[in-house]
């Protein structure tokens, strides 16, 4: 079920006497109104969903990560991203088992990111389970190919960090099982399937996992040999990707982060990758110019200590716009 964005859940602390200089997100955002062009900008779109966690045998919690993630962006401070609207949220409305409705949430959830990029929008997505990662490839699939027509496929590369591959198999999609689902859905389409996955555990994920992953062609860097050291490394895996194509989801599983960082998700990272990795990745991805939407996957606010993974999820997200920011005022010569 879509609700419409509420700028009730947005507020925060308002430093009047610092003027201009001194607005936040919460004084900026505004609820899409579809009816009206917008102006080239993000827009955030809440997934109120955890019932692919539970039928990956994880720990719910996650349907209530898009509020809880709105309250930590409310106060950031207003930078070049000046362009922000509320797209609401697609809720998964569960059934007595708590799984009941996931396809048609993923759906709906396609709907709605293929009509914000039609309108021209950055679409960033608030998780909500990693289950979100198939609706949103659906609906820039679907945006590219009514662009696009029968002429040719369009090359979209999917950049996901991640201390899991998420290509199990199972009946039923999970949270765990959305790339494999993404991979089946392109070659029935006669498209390639182009999947990088930054900060794979060697202790999160089975043999069967990286064969598959092998099998596909999947391109992956484990979370041990992402260290500071080893940054230009790691940047000159994700370039040689993104070269490769013309289109790039990313996305973002906080479980990617060490746990001290990321407490509040479902498999807290053994290890993990710090931010002094992560951000510089984000920072490539966006200026890139191929960026077509994002989403972060996983915040679960139940199990968050002093609001650490909202925090750290709000300040990514954050910098994924900003980035985004940049290249349309290359694009347009104006800020906005």
């Amino acid at each position: 079920m879509r609700r419409a964005a509420e700028l009730s859940r947005w507020s925060g602390r308002v430093d009047a006497d610092e003027g201009e200089a001194g607005r936040r997100w919460h004084q900026q955002v505004r609820a899409l109104d579809t009816t009206q062009p917008p102006s080239p900008g993000v827009a955030l779109l809440g997934f109120a969903c955890d019932a692919g966690v539970a039928r990956n045998q994880g720990r719910p919690g996650a349907r209530d990560g898009p509020a809880a993630l709105r309250a930590m962006l409310a106060n950031l401070p207003l930078r070049r991203c000046r362009s922000i609207f509320d797209a609401g949220d697609v809720v998964c409305e569960a059934g007595p088992d708590g799984t009941a409705g996931l396809e048609d949430a993923q759906q709906e959830y396609a709907q709605a990111v293929e009509d914000l990029l039609a309108h021209g929008l950055l679409p960033l997505g608030l998780g909500g389970g990693h289950e979100i990662a198939f609706g949103s490839f659906q609906g820039l699939a679907r945006h590219l190919a009514a662009a696009l027509g029968h002429d040719r496929p369009p090359h979209i590369g999917i950049v996901n960090l991640d201390a899991h591959f998420d290509l199990r198999a199972g009946e039923r999609p999970s949270s765990g099982t959305p790339f494999r689902q993404i991979a089946e859905d392109c070659a029935a389409r006669g498209w390639p399937f182009r999947y990088c996955c930054l900060g794979v555990s060697d202790f999160a994920n089975t043999e069967a996992l990286f064969e598959r992953a092998r099998r596909l062609g999947v391109t992956w860097r484990r979370d041990e040999d992402m260290g500071p050291l080893a940054l230009d490394a790691t940047l000159s895996v994700l370039d040689a990707f993104v070269a490769g194509v013309e289109h790039v989801y990313l996305t973002i599983c906080l479980d990617v982060l060490p746990a001290a960082l990321a407490p509040g998700v479902s498999a807290p990272a053994a290890r993990g990758v710090g931010l002094d990795v992560i951000e510089p990745l984000l920072d490539r991805v966006a200026a890139s110019g191929r960026l077509r939407l994002a989403d972060i996957a996983e915040l679960n606010p139940h199990l968050d200590l002093d609001g650490r993974t909202a925090r750290v999820a709000a300040r990514l997200l954050g910098r994924v716009a900003e980035g985004a920011s940049v290249h349309w005022q290359d694009l347009s010569g104006e800020r906005r």
